[in-house]
């Protein structure tokens, strides 16, 4: 898979925006709004693979981006709260 720098620098604002949101949306466990932000770039990484090949789509352009890139981080920020809690939330 090729990605041009373009595609990347897209992956990466989209990444901040899901990342910061999906700090917002699960309170008190996240890494801190850095932390978040990471975990929404791999978040961003993950959804622009993953997606696609499973034929998910839920619109087109920058908004469904966002939405799929904070699902991921999301999904990214619950797992480390059971991780972190030893599965208790």
């Amino acid at each position: 898979m090729y990605l041009s720098n373009e595609g990347l620098l897209v992956i990466l604002f989209v990444g901040l925006v899901a990342g910061w949101l999906a700090g917002k949306i699960v309170r008190g466990t996240g890494f801190g709004i850095l932390g978040d932000i990471v975990v929404g770039i791999l978040g961003a990484l993950v959804a622009s693979l993953l997606f696609p090949k499973l034929g998910i789509r839920l619109g087109s352009g920058l908004v469904s981006e966002i939405v799929y890139s904070a699902i991921v981080a999301v999904i990214f920020l619950l797992v480390v709260r059971l991780v972190r809690t030893g599965c208790r939330f």
